[in-house]
Parts: C-alpha cells; structure tokens; sequence
C-alpha cells in the first residue's frame, strides 16, 4: 500500500468560485489525459466551482488517469499541497496561493470574461518563469506538451515589513 501511495501523482484543477466548463471540458479531453498519463501523472481530481458540465469519474489503473471532481472546499490549500501539478483558472488568489506552496502550475486563462486583467498577470508570471500560461483551454494540451517543470523558476512572495514600518511611522505607531 505504501508503494501505491507513492507512485500516486495527482493533477489538482481549480476553476474557483466562477464557472469555467471549457477549462473542465480540456483537462479531460483524451488529448490532455493522454499527455498527463504520458507525463507519469496518475490521477486528476477537479473542483468544478458552478460549473454545469460534469465529466465522467473513473478509477484509472487500466494504463489510464483516475478523475475525480467536487463543486467546493472552504480550503483548496490541502488539495494543492498534495497535487503534483496545479491546473488553475488565472485568479489571483489561487495563483499566489499555489505558488506559494511551491507546486508547478498552468494558468488557463478563461476568454469570455470581459476587460481580463487576470490574463495579465498570468502572462507576467510566466514571463518570469513562475508558471505556464495557456491563453485559452484549447491550448491547454500544447503548453502540456511543451512544458519543462525543471525550467520554473519558484516564486518568493516579497517582504512586505519594510512597507508596514513606512505607514507605522507616518501613522505615528512606536516602532519596536
């Protein structure tokens, strides 16, 4: 059992609190599972937020990925910790939250929200090598095939302290 459990490597997908069936619609298409099984991945486990498209579960262990899926946790921080690799829709929270914990993850970036700004800072994350990003779920499967984990560049948050002591002072707080 003990080795069962470690060479068990889990896909955690996260669409948030929106809906965002197209990105759950790519990571279970067979081109994308083909390439997570190819990658050594085992088993993908989705929260599908109110998402309306439910895919189909399977356990795996027939030369295929196990899928799993649930609506909502009042904590992903578990879920990602386990994962193997994260598969994001471009949130703020839970790109920081996942890098962070330092898990390799892939922005996809949902195209029919108007005026994205989360299309920005996925696209500089990845510029600096924090995180792929792909521009829509149809490109899920290249960013998949292109990707090098060995190449990411992992995220520090910065030291926000320096800042805190600035508005302390000014706001006239004893400083230690």
């Amino acid at each position: 059992m003990a080795s069962e459990k470690k060479s068990s490597r889990l896909v955690f997908v996260t669409v948030g609190t929106t809906s965002f069936d197209a990105l759950v619609k790519a990571v279970v298409s067979q081109n994308v599972k083909d390439e997570l099984h190819k990658r050594g991945y085992t088993h993908l486990l989705i929260q599908m937020g109110r998402g309306t498209y439910s895919p189909t579960k399977c356990e795996g262990g027939d030369g295929s990925l196990s899928v799993d899926y649930f609506t909502f946790s009042s904590s992903i921080a578990d879920y990602i910790r386990s994962a193997s690799l994260v598969i994001s829709h471009a949130g703020s929270g839970s790109i920081f939250e996942t890098l962070k914990l330092g898990k390799p993850l892939i922005v996809v970036v949902n195209e029919d929200l108007m005026d994205n700004h989360q299309c920005e800072l996925a696209q500089e994350l990845e510029e600096r090598k924090h995180l792929y990003c792909a521009r829509r779920p149809l490109t899920l499967h290249q960013v998949l095939n292109k990707m090098e984990l060995e190449s990411l560049v992992r995220f520090t948050p910065g030291d926000g302290t320096p800042v805190a002591q600035i508005i302390d002072r000014f706001l006239g707080f004893p400083h230690d």
